[in-house]
């Protein structure tokens, strides 16, 4: 292993990888690990059963990296294994890796210097940071753009309680794209639920980090590189899944209530998710679907009706679905609201990412796990 300089502070971070099946990426996502530009890891692999031969690529690695720790257990699910990770860890910092994914060299390097920046963990208890999609183009070939958020998380002041950096819970959880304090976890309880497959466990594990604390910190400066196969995957999901979407949403609401959210923001955020969750129930399954129409209306209940129809990011679909569901008439003026907000988001996706990319996944019908 060649020498690399450690990032000050020397604070230990301890990288879980819940791997299931993983051997066409997994070589490449531990050779980005294990180049970090901040030396001072543990790299716990989880092997979550796998029948290929990611087992054999992470024990070669461990072999070449005495930093690497493999865990062999049989198959339980994304969420169980990013337990079982975390409960082996030793660190400062929990981090995230999914396996057919890539880190930034300087990853933990530009997060740590965030907390460091802010007085270090005993300051600050997560660090969040925007990420890079990696998406197939039509050639056969990959184009990469920045994360919905990158450039729009602007706190008054940091660290901050995730009110005034909203924007994170607004797009797809990403919850790789950052560090956890391991004793703010522990202290919180905060764990994955541990549920079949993936799950959108992810979900819920956003809400729990985000919400519990108001010492969050962020970086403005990409560290991840996320592999996205298909624009449409959400709605692929719920065709095979059709209930997960918002059971994994209502799992964040049990959150928001159990800490008693009050930020309108917030509130305000987790709405837009939950209708946008809902459009996809239905666009992937149907409302005929077993269970779909009994789950729409125990979610739909749950949101303040003036959240919804002052939150522009919500559809006219979305509204019409709130409208129809909860027996409520919509009041006027929400159609107009929702086109000036298109319009911002489509000025940002150009700016960022080029007029190529925004026609592209404004022609898709999401566009990642919001859009």
């Amino acid at each position: 292993m060649s020498a690399i300089t450690p990032c000050r502070g020397h604070e230990l971070v301890s990288v879980v990888i819940p791997i299931y099946n993983a051997e066409a990426t997994l070589d490449e996502c531990l050779r980005s690990v294990e180049a970090q530009t901040h030396a001072d890891l543990e790299i716990i692999c989880v092997n979550d059963g796998s029948t290929d031969g990611s087992a054999r690529i992470a024990r070669d690695h461990a072999a070449r990296d005495t930093r690497i720790v493999v865990i062999d257990k049989p198959n339980e699910g994304y969420g169980a294994s990013c337990n079982r990770g975390i409960g082996a860890a030793r660190g400062t910092w929990v981090a995230i890796v999914e396996p057919d994914d890539t880190l930034v060299p300087t990853a933990y390097a530009d997060l740590l210097s965030c907390a460091g920046e802010l007085g270090g963990p005993g300051a600050v208890d997560v660090v969040r940071a925007p990420y890079w999609r990696v998406l197939p183009d039509e050639k056969d070939g990959e184009v990469r753009v920045s994360c919905p958020y990158r450039g729009r998380v602007r706190p008054r002041r940091q660290p901050f309680a995730i009110g005034d950096g909203v924007e994170l819970l607004r797009h797809h959880p990403a919850i790789w794209a950052g560090v956890y304090r391991r004793a703010y976890l522990v202290e919180q309880g905060i764990r994955f639920l541990e549920i079949p497959g993936a799950g959108w466990a992810d979900n819920p594990f956003l809400a729990q980090t985000l919400l519990r604390t108001d010492r969050i910190a962020y970086t403005d400066r990409c560290v991840y590189v996320y592999r996205e196969r298909d624009l449409c995957e959400a709605e692929s999901l719920a065709g095979r899944s059709p209930l997960t979407p918002l059971e994994r949403w209502n799992d964040m609401m049990d959150v928001a209530e159990d800490v008693g959210v009050t930020d309108r923001r917030v509130l305000s955020a987790l709405a837009l998710r939950g209708l946008n969750y809902a459009l996809i129930t239905l666009s992937g399954a149907g409302e005929d679907a077993p269970g779909v129409h009994e789950l729409l209306e125990r979610s739909l209940r749950r949101l303040d009706p003036d959240v919804v129809f002052h939150e522009p990011g919500i559809s006219s679909a979305g509204r019409e679905l709130y409208s129809r569901v909860r027996g409520i008439a919509a009041p006027r003026g929400g159609k107009l609201a929702h086109l000036a907000y298109l319009a911002r988001e489509g000025v940002y996706r150009v700016r960022t990412n080029g007029v190529a990319f925004s026609v592209r996944t404004a022609l898709s019908r999401r566009g990642g796990r919001l859009g």
